[in-house]
């Protein structure tokens, strides 16, 4: 259907053009609204038709899909290279599909609205492009351009300490991109002589990468991982990210947990995997280790929270853990485990920051030793936080339950009974989740705060929340919905064979 069609650049353009036109046409800040709905819903209707148009009986998904590939800086090697595979396109429909709920959710933002929905469509921009790009010049721009607009979304619309959030969240991310940029260009002039002409893609520089020195090659691969790794976040740089979740404005969190943090661990897949197969076999145990302690530490620090925003996101640090323990197993089922476990807490932790959201609008704080009693004044908010919680949780029957049982099982497959160190934390998770709800909706109605005016969810909100909810049950119902796309293309990452 798409032959002829760029589908691909149209998935950036529209996203670009929407940008644009939200800033300079978006004044009156319905227009602003209207206009980033419009725009992102056609960013959406797109990743669905590429979705559904998606082959999964190409022979061992060993190629990329709606490649599109154009010269860019011939003398470089630079080129203009866009294509998708198991691994991408279901991280590029959750982009789509979070950007178009996060300006829904939105729409009683009044403050600079034009800034806001225009921030939020250029982040989309650059997620996509991180999500399809198959060189690393252009990888890498797509990544910095995603920078810019979270950092303005925390640091204008963000809490009473977003000066600080923001700056920190620019500084470790930041960082962190340099020294991966280091690696991209350490990776690029040791492959330049190995091939017919120097090239920045990422498929002909894998092809060379096993002849590059053996030493050169960790160095090179720990570059490379620090900077995905930081962006995940993993213990122990992991601490700027509590931080940028408890400022940020709600649409800023959904994005910042649902997009931005599938970024590192995609990276760790598309570059460290797909590039270095040999090295990170040998540096399985330093990844299932880091995987293992964020995992651990991120559900205990969840325990000692008052806070449900800083509480959802030290979850998601013990959830990134599990994502990076299915990548160590280096096996087929803890690959696309891993990957379904990236969807998976995407749509989940978007429930999740829009519900602390809702709190904090509606009763006016987060605090949970404050609340208590709220599904009476608020029974659509408690009944998808329930919901929420039980997917984070791993309730059988909702999306999370077959990411993480397939992440153990593939665990139990490599390391054995060492498997009950991280399957521990599920009732530690289970643990902080249910006391969190029953402090916070169920009991009596508090009387800490004024809930005089409490109300339940806008028709925006309910909305937005009932599409999440809907798909957390039908992927956790039929998850071979999305398993079957991811499946076909992990032979390629895990071996290096194009």
């Amino acid at each position: 259907m798409f032959e002829n069609i760029p589908i691909l650049s149209l998935l950036l353009i529209v996203p670009l053009i929407g940008t644009l036109a939200t800033f300079a046409l978006g004044k009156d800040p319905k227009v602003a609204k209207y206009m980033a709905l419009f725009f992102s819903g056609i960013t959406m209707v797109l990743s669905v038709l590429l979705l559904m148009n998606f082959s999964l009986s190409a022979p061992l998904g060993t190629e990329f899909q709606f490649e599109e590939s154009y010269a860019w800086v011939n003398q470089l090697g630079i080129t203009y290279h866009l294509g998708v595979d198991g691994i991408s396109i279901p991280l590029v429909f959750l982009s789509a599909l979070l950007v178009f709920l996060a300006v829904l959710f939105s729409w009683d933002v009044e403050e600079r609205t034009r800034e806001y929905m225009g921030l939020m469509l250029l982040l989309e921009l650059g997620v996509m492009g991180v999500f399809m790009a198959l060189d690393y010049f252009l990888f890498y721009i797509f990544w910095e351009v995603v920078l810019i607009p979270m950092y303005f979304l925390i640091a204008i619309w963000g809490g009473p300490n977003r000066a600080y959030a923001s700056i920190k969240f620019f500084i470790y991310t930041h960082v962190a991109s340099l020294v991966m940029l280091l690696g991209i260009f350490a990776l690029y002039f040791t492959a330049a002589p190995l091939l017919p002409q120097p090239s920045f893609d990422m498929v002909e520089i894998a092809s060379v990468s096993g002849d590059i020195g053996h030493a050169l090659q960790l160095v090179i691969y720990g570059a490379l991982l620090f900077g995905f790794i930081v962006k995940m976040p993993m213990v122990p740089f992991h601490t700027w990210l509590p931080d940028a979740h408890v400022q940020a404005p709600t649409a800023g969190s959904v994005l910042l947990a649902g997009l931005l943090l599938k970024m590192g661990s995609y990276g760790i897949i598309r570059v460290n995997v797909f590039t270095f197969p040999d090295v990170t076999m040998e540096a399985q145990v330093l990844l299932a280790v880091i995987g293992v302690v964020s995992i651990i530490y991120g559900a205990f620090a969840c325990l000692a929270q008052t806070d449900l925003k800083k509480m959802v996101a030290y979850s998601s640090i013990s959830h990134m853990g599990i994502v990076l323990l299915g990548i160590a197993t280096m096996t087929d089922l803890g690959m696309a485990a891993a990957v379904f476990q990236m969807f998976a807490h995407g749509l989940i932790t978007a429930v999740l920051f829009m519900t602390c959201g809702m709190f904090q609008h509606k009763a006016g704080t987060r605090e949970i030793p404050l609340l208590g009693g709220l599904a009476v004044k608020m029974p659509i908010v408690a009944v998808v936080m329930m919901i929420g919680f039980m997917a984070s949780l791993g309730l059988p029957g909702l999306v999370g339950f077959m990411a993480e049982f397939s992440v153990f099982t593939a665990t139990y497959d490599w390391a054995g009974l060492w498997v009950m160190i991280p399957i521990i934390t599920v009732a530690i998770t289970a643990a902080y989740y249910i006391w969190a709800m029953q402090r916070t909706i169920f009991g009596e109605l508090t009387t800490k705060i004024d809930t005089e005016h409490v109300h339940d969810a806008y028709w925006f909100e309910t909305v937005s929340l009932a599409a999440l909810i809907g798909l957390i049950a039908l992927f956790g119902i039929y998850p071979r919905l999305i398993m079957d796309v991811i499946v076909p293309s992990i032979p390629r990452i895990l071996t290096g064979v194009i």
